[in-house]
C-alpha cells in the first residue's frame, strides 16, 4: 500500500473499531431509527457546510443525483437500521462474523457490475481473514441458537451486509465517474437521514432525544469521527485501491474492539483467539501487498 492509502485504511479501521462501544450509549431511551437518523443528518448537514465554506462543487445532474441517492439509502440509513434491529437479538462478535462476508459480496458485486477481474490474492485474504474472525469469535458462534427470533435477526444482518456493499460499489461506480467523495457523502448522508425520518414517521415511532451527556457525546463522535471521518476516508480507499480490497477494513474493525475491550473492560481474551489474530494479519497481508503474485505462489517444488 502506497503511504497515503495505508492511512486511509487505518483511519476508519481505528474508528470504527471504538464505534461499537460508543453505540452502546446510542441505545435506550432514543428509538434505534431515530439515532442513526440523528447520526447522519448532523453528519450530513455538517459536510455540506463544509462544503459551502470552502466553495466546493455541489451542482451535479439529476442522474449523479440518483446514484449519491442509491449511495445514501444503502450506506447512511438502511443497512444500520437493520443492524440495530438485529443487535437486539445477536452479539456482536456474531455481526462481526456475518459482517465479515461483506469481502466475499465485494468481490463478487466488483466483478459482476464493475466488470473487475477477480483477485486471487484478496480472495484468499478473504478467506483467512473470515476464518480469523470465526476463531476470535467461536464462543458466541457456539452460543447461536437458531430460534425465530434469532434467525430474523440473522437473515436482518445478512440483508444490511448486502446493502452496504452494493454501497460500497456503487461509491466506486460514482468516483469513477468523478463524483468526488465528500461532495457525494454530504449528500448521501442528507439523503439517507432524510429517508430514515420519513420511515420512522411511517413506522408511528415517538420522536425524542436524549440530552444526557453521555448519549450527546457519543453521537457527536459516532457523526463527526464514525461517520465525516471514518466513511469520507474509506470511501476514498475504495476509489483507490478498490471495493474489493479496502473491504479488509470490516475485518479489522473487530479486532481493534477486541484490544479496546481487553485495554478497558477487562475483556478475557481465549489462547485461540491468538490464531485467529495471526490469520487476520496474514489475511490483510495477503489482500493488501501487490507484490504478492499468487500465481508464482506453489504449494511443492
Amino acid at each position: 500500500m502506497k503511504i497515503n492509502n495505508f492511512f486511509l485504511f487505518s483511519i476508519p479501521a481505528l474508528i470504527w473499531g471504538t464505534t461499537w462501544y460508543a453505540i452502546k450509549f446510542q441505545l435506550g431511551t432514543v428509538n434505534p431509527l431515530l439515532s442513526v437518523a440523528y447520526r447522519f443528518a448532523i453528519a450530513g448537514v455538517l459536510l455540506l457546510i463544509i462544503c459551502r465554506i470552502f466553495k466546493l462543487n455541489l451542482k451535479f445532474s439529476l442522474k449523479s443525483h440518483f446514484y449519491i441517492l442509491l449511495q445514501g439509502l444503502s450506506l447512511f440509513s438502511i443497512n444500520y437500521w437493520l443492524v440495530y434491529f438485529a443487535e437486539l437479538n445477536l452479539t456482536s462478535g456474531l455481526v462481526a462474523i456475518v459482517f465479515s462476508l461483506i469481502i466475499f459480496l465485494n468481490i463478487f458485486f466488483n466483478s459482476i457490475i464493475l466488470k473487475a477481474s477477480l483477485r486471487k490474492e484478496v480472495l484468499i485474504g478473504g478467506i483467512l481473514g473470515f476464518a480469523g474472525t470465526l476463531i476470535i469469535f467461536q464462543n458466541e458462534f457456539r452460543a447461536f441458537s437458531l430460534s425465530d427470533s434469532n434467525f430474523f435477526a440473522l437473515i436482518l444482518c445478512l440483508i444490511s451486509v448486502v446493502l452496504a456493499s452494493l454501497g460500497n460499489i456503487t461509491s466506486a461506480y460514482n468516483q469513477k465517474n468523478k463524483l468526488p467523495v465528500i461532495q457525494t457523502n454530504a449528500f448521501g448522508m442528507t439523503y439517507g437521514s432524510i429517508f430514515t425520518f420519513i420511515v420512522a414517521l411511517i413506522a408511528g415511532k415517538e420522536f425524542s432525544f436524549d440530552l444526557s451527556a453521555s448519549y450527546i457525546i457519543s453521537l457527536g463522535y459516532l457523526a463527526l469521527l464514525g461517520s465525516i471521518v471514518a466513511f469520507g476516508a474509506y470511501l476514498k480507499l475504495i476509489g483507490n485501491i478498490g471495493p474489493d480490497r479496502a473491504s479488509y477494513i470490516i475485518l479489522i474493525v473487530p479486532l481493534i474492539a477486541i484490544t479496546v475491550s481487553v485495554l478497558f473492560e477487562d475483556y478475557n481474551l481465549h489462547k485461540s483467539a491468538i490464531i485467529g489474530i495471526v490469520l487476520l494479519i496474514s489475511g490483510n497481508f495477503m489482500a493488501m501487498n501487490k507484490r504478492i503474485n499468487i500465481n508464482k505462489i506453489r504449494l511443492w517444488k
